[in-house]
């Protein structure tokens, strides 16, 4: 992907060439807000990105038992908790992680897990604060992925309550927006118009808002996996229940998918108020390379969101992603805005489907 103008200058994260390919192999759009950050920021978001999305692919490698997966996540878990590895935690994560690695379709994912011992030690390479912030962003999520590996056992299971929904998006994408929101507070003296609190606020609202946004995008493949994150409570309010939904996902039944259209349209209202108050978040923010790196997910979020809502319940049968070619063009508009908070906030109005004329 060609670059827009304010990415080509030279920024360092903290990691190695390697490293940094194993981060734009498993995520190109959040290696790009990397990019973009001050140069204090990047090592330790980059890290723990890293980290969290190793533990991630473990949880969800489900061609593996449960057991050997729920094994190897405590041990990621107690590692990461821990200030030093010990060499025989070493060299058990080494043994672990290459039969996690064989199991992997996507080559980016495999090369991650292969390089996974290499990773863990990367965090002793921070600061002590910037160590205790990462620790304790990745204790939530891994606390939250574990959950997941618990509730989501063989067969077909799902979410009881909106109160479980809102505590796992906060555990594994709402913790990082406080997380990220604290590096900022820490480095950056001033950085941003409001208030701290509000900040932390509206960072952990943004969070939650891409982690429901990928459950949106996701719905069809959880299902098909066994995982339902739409509340039963909420589901039951339209005479469905997660068989139900499944089924209808698999087979694709427009007639039964249309009974999700009220609550479809309510789940995309919601995460657009999220996404939202992630774009007044980005727009708070004074230093230009933070701004635009903390609006890009919001951005993309806007742009996937839109498509997801012109697809309605049938999203749940497609692979709905932002063309490559879109987010080409979406980093050559912030750059002919020069990053200005106007130009950011028409962009993500457009991006939205709401009408500038």
């Amino acid at each position: 992907m060609q670059s827009a103008p304010f990415i080509h200058r030279s920024t360092r994260s903290g990691l190695s060439p390697e490293h940094r390919q194993l981060l734009r192999g498993v995520s190109r759009s959040f290696d790009l807000s990397i990019r973009l950050l001050p140069a204090k920021l990047q090592a330790p978001v980059a890290i723990g990105y890293l980290l969290a999305r190793a533990t991630d692919t473990v949880a969800d490698t489900t061609a593996l038992p449960l057991a050997e997966r729920q094994e190897l996540l405590e041990l990621m878990t107690r590692v990461i908790a821990s200030p030093d590895i010990e060499a025989e935690q070493a060299r058990e994560i080494k043994q672990l992680t290459q039969a996690f690695a064989a199991q992997q379709t996507d080559s980016n994912e495999r090369a991650l897990m292969h390089a996974l011992p290499q990773c863990m030690p990367l965090l002793q390479t921070l600061d002590e604060a910037d160590q205790a912030s990462v620790r304790l962003v990745l204790s939530h999520i891994t606390q939250g992925q574990h959950q997941d590996m618990a509730r989501f056992g063989p067969g077909l299971h799902a979410l009881n309550t909106q109160t479980e929904l809102d505590h796992y998006t906060w555990q594994v994408a709402g913790s990082v927006g406080e997380f990220w929101t604290e590096l900022c507070g820490r480095h950056l003296p001033g950085y941003t118009l409001l208030a701290q609190d509000e900040m932390l606020r509206l960072g952990r609202r943004f969070g939650m808002g891409l982690q429901r946004l990928n459950i949106l995008r996701d719905a069809g493949s959880d299902l098909a996996a066994g995982r339902c994150y739409w509340p039963l409570e909420t589901l039951s309010t339209a005479g469905l229940n997660a068989e139900q939904l499944a089924n209808a996902a698999k087979t694709a039944h427009a007639s039964s998918l249309q009974a999700l259209t009220p609550l479809y349209a309510q789940w995309i209202e919601h995460t657009q108020s999220q996404l939202a108050d992630g774009m007044r978040y980005a727009l708070a923010l004074k230093p230009l390379r933070l701004r635009v790196a903390s609006a890009l997910p919001a951005l993309i979020g806007a742009r996937t969101l839109a498509m997801l809502r012109q697809a309605g319940p049938m999203a749940l049968t497609q692979h709905i992603k932002m063309p490559r070619h879109e987010v080409r063009w979406l980093l050559w508009q912030m750059a002919l805005g020069r990053g200005s908070a106007g130009a950011l906030e028409r962009l993500f109005k457009k991006l939205s489907g709401h009408d500038l004329a």
